[in-house]
């Protein structure tokens, strides 16, 4: 256990390496504007606004096509590299093999994969292609995964053949609109009813231009966990794009030239916004893990690949903290060179004050709780990187959003708002009774 007070106020350094986005709260709230977020984005012409084109394809079009979009570590700890120019070929390819199958605009494409290259191919392909994508969790059995491909109409599965096997081939009699199943990797000759991913991969262009785009057509849709029943669809617009840039320059502190590394399953929400979009928006070099948990891999994963920037989970970290040698807690990852580290953050629970001094005391840095649902689609409360944290405080809403405290049992709440200056599916203001 850290030997600082989790209830003391961790206070930052006056000059630090990367001046950090955010650097007077009170001013950025009070100029924020959606419509100048809106602007740092380039956009269709005509007013249209495409995820993929901002993600991908305007980097590849101007002087940073030959960066590093995708690190990709396999399990072997080998890594090899995509570029942005590369990305740009491969999802244009992937909106091609979505074409020829027929699958057009408003088309469900569904995606059952780990972290790979192919499951970013898939995604901004389809996203592309003016179709909606819905991301599974891995590690969902059969009848999880059954009942999102039926509540999401699913017309499209991408996955491997073990995952398909184990998950979905003895139930796919059941899913009548499931009209085409591609397998990622060797498999798809033995599995009656699917196509190959990489043979059509191969025969598709490597030119594809995107349709225009509404900001208001639905691009993601996410699945809440089911733990309070049914599991229930949030539906995001390719709008909500602006939401995740902004969000990720304030709360993630992302710039141009960071490493950066979400180890969120791309199955869930965090992993889709801030694993996927977020990073590849800002045209940030994102590593991908293909491997499993083991802390001293992801203490490598950190040193070798020069992460800058780390967005985890309060699980991971707690799994980290009892990682430790019966030497100390510090010598763990002292046997690594983290110094190029520099930002830390964390969601999807509440995050205990004892991991924020942790990471101050041992990796010699606070970690920054935020917070946020699957039906915001981005952070919406946050620490940030040039604020003091209040360990056990999930921080301060951000620029454009409104936060209140609304008591369980008011009588006079109203149905929640959308504030006229907020791209729809992005942000919501919820308007309620006062305390």
């Amino acid at each position: 256990m850290p030997e600082g007070n989790p209830k003391e106020t961790i206070h930052k350094d006056a000059a630090p390496r990367v001046r950090p986005n955010l650097t007077d709260y009170d001013r950025a709230r009070a100029e924020f504007t959606w419509v100048r977020a809106r602007a740092a984005l380039e956009g269709q012409p005509g007013g249209g606004l495409n995820i993929a084109h901002e993600a991908v394809d305007r980097h590849a079009g101007s002087d940073r096509g030959g960066k590093v979009a995708l690190r990709c570590v396999a399990p072997d700890g080998t890594a090899d590299s995509v570029t942005y120019a590369e990305l740009a070929g491969r999802t244009s390819r992937f909106a091609h093999v979505l074409r020829s199958l027929g699958v057009g605009r408003g088309d469900r494409v569904f995606t059952l994969l780990g972290r790979c290259p192919e499951l970013y191919t898939a995604v901004l392909g389809t996203l592309k292609n003016t179709s909606v994508l819905c991301p599974l969790f891995s590690a969902f059995g059969p009848d999880p995964v059954e009942q999102r491909l039926r509540l999401g109409d699913g017309r499209v599965l991408v996955t491997t053949a073990a995952l398909y096997r184990r998950k979905v081939a003895e139930r796919r009699a059941s899913l009548a609109g499931l009209e085409h199943v591609l397998i990622v990797g060797p498999g798809a000759g033995d599995l009656p009813g699917t196509l190959s991913f990489d043979g059509l991969m191969a025969t598709a262009p490597e030119r594809f231009t995107i349709p225009p785009t509404s900001p208001e057509d639905m691009a993601l849709l996410h699945f809440t966990s089911g733990t309070t029943g049914a599991p229930k669809g949030a539906v995001h617009v390719h709008e909500a794009v602006v939401a995740h840039h902004a969000t990720a320059a304030y709360a993630l502190d992302l710039h141009p030239e960071d490493v950066y590394w979400c180890t969120a399953d791309p199955g869930w929400v965090t992993g889709m916004s801030y694993g996927v979009i977020a990073p590849l928006v800002h045209g940030v070099t994102a590593v991908v893990d293909e491997g499993e948990y083991d802390a001293r891999r992801w203490y490598r994963i950190l040193a070798e690949q020069r992460v800058s920037v780390w967005y985890t989970a309060p699980t991971a970290l707690r799994m980290l903290m009892r990682a430790t040698p019966r030497q100390g807690p510090h010598d763990l990852p002292a046997s690594y060179d983290l110094s190029r580290l520099r930002f830390i953050a964390s969601v999807g629970e509440p995050l205990n004050p004892e991991a924020v001094v942790w990471g101050q005391e041992v990796l010699g840095l606070p970690v920054h709780d935020n917070w946020w649902q699957t039906e915001t689609g981005c952070i919406m409360i946050a620490n940030f990187a040039a604020c003091e944290i209040r360990p056990g405080s999930m921080g301060r809403p951000l620029p454009g959003v409104e936060a209140a405290v609304a008591r369980a049992d008011c009588a006079d709440r109203r149905s929640p708002t959308p504030p006229s200056r907020s791209p729809t599916s992005a942000i919501r203001e919820w308007r309620a009774c006062s305390v």
